[in-house]
């Protein structure tokens, strides 16, 4: 299962505040540890909701650079902005990084499926539209349709895909964990040969001891057919369940990472 590093993101204060004051060595640092910490991907996101389109253009071009000095991971350039995007990649030079993220909507979908196909990248694929996220297994599906025969247009094969199921708050609505899970298990169905892909935490939103509530349903995702976590993964525990989803859904050949997961600790009994 790949780990995509969610730390570097704006939205958290202190990363916001490294930003705009420039601090390099802090955001070295932050990208260095994930790493460390056995993160496949180091998701960056300049977004704060609050800073102009040119100014979120020119902070992550300069992030995207900083990062990459301290590590050679690949990247997820994340932004609600497809010039965002554009501009982290521009700058990108690695193994092949992920979009993060596009959805249904016909001029995102374009726009992002050309800068796929143009800079050789992964795409996070939300199941949703421009009406927010649905409640429904059947209204996300029918947004996945949507999103593989817009992208398909622009020459993005299905294989380059990371659908991303969405979870809402279960402790908004009981029933969405479940919704999560089945479509899921549709999308790996319906279209086998792409990626799928959860940022975990939402499921929890809201609860006490949320922690645990998110390494369960991560082993609940695993057997559903998820491939790739979006994740602190810093936080050792959830690590070795990633390692624990690995073996018990077949991935892990004579349990080898477990194992070495075991002996270096991170698996805690």
């Amino acid at each position: 299962m790949l780990v995509v590093g969610e730390n570097i993101n704006a939205t958290n204060r202190s990363v916001g505040e490294a930003i705009t004051r420039k601090d390099r060595a802090f955001l070295e640092e932050l990208a260095r540890v994930q790493a460390a910490a056995g993160a496949d991907y180091i998701d960056v996101n300049v977004g704060t909701g609050r800073d102009s389109g040119e100014q979120e253009i020119a902070d992550m071009e300069w992030l995207v650079e900083v990062v990459q000095t301290a590590t050679d991971r690949p990247l997820a350039i994340d932004s609600d902005n497809p010039r965002v995007i554009e501009a982290g990649l521009r700058r990108y030079r690695g193994q092949r990084p992920i979009i993060n993220s596009v959805n249904a909507e016909a001029e995102r979908l374009s726009a992002l499926g050309h800068l796929a196909v143009e800079h050789d990248t992964m795409l996070v694929a939300l199941a949703m539209g421009s009406d927010g996220i649905p409640n429904s297994m059947e209204e996300r599906l029918d947004a996945c349709d949507r999103i593989v025969e817009g992208l398909s247009a622009s020459g993005v094969a299905t294989e380059r895909i990371l659908f991303d199921p969405l979870v809402l708050p279960i402790a908004v609505d009981s029933s969405q964990g479940i919704v999560t899970l089945r479509t899921l298990e549709q999308i790996k169905s319906r279209y086998p040969e792409a990626g799928t892909i959860l940022g975990l935490s939402n499921i929890s939103y809201g609860l006490p001891g949320r922690k645990a509530v998110n390494r369960g349903f991560l082993l609940m995702a695993a057997y559903a057919g998820l491939g790739a976590v979006i994740m602190n993964p810093l936080d050792a525990n959830m690590m070795g369940f990633v390692k624990v989803a690995e073996m018990l859904t077949g991935n892990d050949p004579y349990c080898r990472g477990y194992l070495k997961a075991y002996r270096s600790g991170i698996i805690v009994d």
